[in-house]
């Protein structure tokens, strides 16, 4: 069966012959090109030759067209910082200084970057007329950080009337990009709206739920598929994302398989996940990748279910683990010999942090898959670095990241188990919640006024 006749099926509840996998490869198909992410997101040709070749590798059912939750922020006139080993990041909110959100305007699909991804999602649709394009758009939350910065949790409690302004305006965005994805041959539009990881059901009922609830309606009308796609610990707002009424919910590593397969089904939600993004895919083996993979189909079952590593791919993921991932989908007899198999662990050695910690200094750990990459890690780094700054030199953080063995080792010898988290002096302290500046600098006077 067609790769995108196994993911309509799939996203219809109905039982399929094989779990259909998509791997999100953004600016890792840059890397399959050699090129840096800049060069691969600024250009259309990049954007279309590298897709060209992930599908020509991986064999996926379906594949995004781009992976950039910065292009309507872009758009909008934040700024951005752009690197070699990563998608841009914002680094300024136009609400924070000086404009008001009536001297933005929802931009035309004529605007930035907006007609290049547009135009490389008509040149593959005409090339691949069997496999599921994924048109990927910021979320209305996360793109209502990138225009606010973290203030909007505190504007959230203070003055909800304008947290639903804000968020009506980055919902009309969003509904522009939809329509313009759908229109250029788009089959699913994945909402990525990782930021909701951070606030509790309550909020995201108040404040996230009538927003996606009337973009998924909206892709419905347009006779296309929608996907809800967050990473982190967003465990607490699984059924509240499952109540927007999607097509499919999309998760990571953070959150186990069968508890959001259990959830989703019972709303009448397909569900996809969950390969490890870092310690099996791009720090792993071929076989590691394979025997996560497989796990991952055993739980998720064939029914509603697919196969899809939990976030946007590391550029430096090694190809030939997502080819044995492929290779697996496609083959049930390695399938069934990988079952009878022995299962294989592997030990992760801990650090000595002994000389780790300070007598006079609080020392702050942020764990994080990569802040120059993920938003919900770049936001919690910079609560900590505000909260810090009052305090000289009594207070040094580090950011360790789980794309780096280091920083699994420090996740692993601190007893973390979710993404972000910060730890004071050892002690887990903030998990998987961006906190409000007063909390944190609350915590670091505790410590220091143990230390004294």
């Amino acid at each position: 069966m067609k790769g995108l006749e196994l993911i309509q099926k799939a996203m219809r509840l109905e039982e399929v012959e094989r779990i259909p996998w998509v791997p999100f490869v953004g600016s890792h198909a840059g890397a399959l090109l050699n090129q840096t992410a800049t060069e691969f997101l600024s250009s259309k040709e990049n954007i279309v030759k590298g897709v060209n070749e992930a599908i020509k590798l991986y064999n996926p059912d379906g594949i995004p067209v781009a992976f950039d939750l910065q292009i309507e922020a872009e758009a909008l006139g934040c700024k951005l910082a752009w690197a070699d080993d990563n998608p841009p990041a914002v680094v300024s909110h136009p609400l924070m200084e000086g404009k008001t959100l009536d001297d933005l305007k929802v931009p035309c699909a004529c605007k930035a970057r907006i007609p290049m991804v547009m135009d490389a999602t008509r040149e593959l649709r005409d090339q691949h007329p069997d496999i599921a394009l994924y048109g990927l758009i910021t979320g209305p939350f996360t793109l209502a950080l990138h225009l606010l910065g973290t203030d909007i949790f505190m504007q959230m409690m203070m003055d909800p009337e304008a947290t639903h302004k804000l968020m009506r305006f980055t919902t009309d965005v969003a509904k522009m990009m939809a329509q313009n994805y759908i229109e250029a041959g788009a089959d699913v539009i994945a909402i990525v709206d990782p930021m909701t990881s951070q606030i509790d059901p309550m909020s995201f009922e108040t404040f996230v739920t009538p927003y996606i609830t009337e973009i998924n309606e909206m892709v419905r009308e347009a006779d296309a598929l929608s996907s809800f796609f967050v990473c982190g610990n967003a465990q607490q707002n699984i059924e509240e994302m499952c109540k927007t009424k999607p097509d499919n919910i999309s998760i990571d590593e953070n959150i186990p398989l069968d508890f959001v397969r259990d959830m989703a089904l019972k709303h009448n939600v397909s569900f996809g996940g969950n390969i490890k993004l870092t310690v099996v895919l791009l720090m792993g083996d071929e076989e590691a990748s394979r025997r996560d993979a497989l796990e991952c189909m055993d739980i998720g079952g064939k029914k509603g279910f697919i196969l899809a590593p939990g976030c946007d791919l590391a550029m430096e993921t090694p190809k030939e683990n997502l080819i044995a991932v492929g290779e697996l989908v496609h083959n049930e007899v390695l399938q069934g010999e990988l079952r009878a198999s022995e299962a294989q662990t592997a030990g992760i050695e801990l650090l000595d942090l002994s000389s780790h910690w300070s007598k006079e200094q609080v020392v702050i750990d942020i764990i994080t898959l990569d802040s120059s990459s993920c938003a919900p890690c770049q936001y919690m780094v910079d609560a900590v670095n505000r909260a810090a700054e009052s305090y000289g030199g009594k207070v040094v953080y580090k950011e360790h990241r789980i794309k780096e063995m280091e920083g699994v080792q420090m996740m692993a010898s601190l007893g973390v188990k979710n993404l972000p988290t910060i730890v004071m002096d050892g002690n887990i302290e903030f998990i998987s919640q961006i906190p409000p500046i007063q909390d944190i600098t609350a915590k670091i006077d505790h410590y220091l006024a143990e230390k004294n």
